[in-house]
């Protein structure tokens, strides 16, 4: 078989969470390149507008759809419209997420400043959001006995990460061990689920802060390959658990550091 019919989607219904822009409109990109229909969520809707607009330009198949992923009715409702009108949600991205705050090498970071409205807020759209998500795409896959869900945790999620807030770090430690969870119900329904879990990528979270040289630099010196990534870097692992190429993969939370993790 060759390459181009393993990563083919042409033909299947796809959704992305937090797709305007980073992460989410990269890997957005990478499926509508390779044929799927890409449902585009996010609660941003001139960026989404924007970042859709250029996908088609490009000759992607995409419709947007404006969602604040903390409100689980409108995210469920969102979902079971697109499996009405399409039939099927082939591939499922639960991407969307925010930053957790200052760090804990910051006096601002530490757990006695952490403020109860800011921690609900990080676990209510990095880990709440995708549990729904997840729920209600779940329901559909199963029915059919097929589907990919793939969702974003980080490596801040697999081990202690002084470069994080308390509440991003547990709330993608809760997205990976939910995959794990998840995996062994979905599979007697032929669905698969995994996550992929980011080091330090060039994105707008928190600002965009990671753009700023000082931080940049921070973060660079914690990556063996001594840089961040840019978001294309994302696109042939998400294309991977998102396709049919990963058909013998479930439950698995992978990386994509610059050999981070590996230390």
């Amino acid at each position: 078989m060759k390459a181009n019919d393993l990563f083919d989607m042409r033909g299947e219904i796809a959704v992305v969470t937090g797709a305007a822009s980073g992460i989410g409109r990269a890997i957005a990109d990478v499926l509508a390149a390779n044929g799927a229909t890409v449902a585009m969520l996010d609660i941003d809707g001139a960026a989404l507008e924007a970042s859709a607009a250029e996908i088609r330009s490009a000759g992607g198949a995409v419709e947007p759809h404006v969602v604040d992923v903390a409100d689980r009715n409108r995210l469920r409702s969102v979902i079971d419209d697109i499996v009405l009108r399409h039939g099927a949600c082939d591939a499922f991205v639960a991407n969307a997420g925010i930053s957790g705050g200052p760090n804990v090498r910051t006096e601002a970071g530490a757990i006695e400043m952490v403020a109860d409205e800011a921690w609900e807020r990080v676990i209510a759209i990095n880990l709440s959001s995708t549990f729904y998500a997840i729920q209600a795409v779940a329901r559909h896959m199963k029915a059919r006995r097929s589907g990919r869900i793939v969702a974003v945790a980080s490596i801040a999620g697999m081990r202690g990460d002084p470069m994080v807030g308390y509440s991003y770090a547990a709330s993608k430690a809760g997205v990976a061990n939910l995959v794990r969870q998840a995996s062994w119900e979905f599979a007697p329904f032929n669905v698969t689920i995994n996550a992929i879990a980011p080091g330090p990528f060039r994105t707008n979270i928190a600002g965009g802060r990671i753009n700023k040289p000082e931080i940049e630099a921070m973060f660079a010196a914690t990556v063996p390959l001594n840089r961040i990534a840019h978001t294309d870097e994302i696109k042939g692992l998400a294309l991977l658990l998102a396709s049919r190429a990963s058909s013998y993969m479930t439950g698995a939370i992978i990386p994509i550091d610059g050999g981070t993790t590996a230390i």
